[in-house]
């Protein structure tokens, strides 16, 4: 499995931040720009990570996304 770098679950995490803040009120261009734009960051520098470590980009981008929607618990 790819091992994502730090920088990209941080984008996610952001991505993340910014659509459940979007969710949470009334739809409008406005409110959902910050959302559109963290994702499409994201998505630029999966593919960036990607193509520099020769990892495949969809195994990368499921391995982000694994990381923060289901994080593993902690052990004491």
């Amino acid at each position: 499995m790819a091992k994502p770098s730090d920088e990209l679950i941080q984008l996610y995490r952001t991505a993340v931040e910014a659509q459940t803040k979007a969710t949470s009120e009334p739809y409008t261009d406005e409110g959902w720009a910050p959302w559109r734009a963290a994702a499409a960051t994201f998505q630029q520098a999966v593919t960036a990570e990607a193509e520099a470590t020769e990892a495949d980009r969809a195994k990368l981008e499921q391995a982000v996304k694994r990381i923060v929607l289901h994080p593993e618990p902690e052990t004491e």
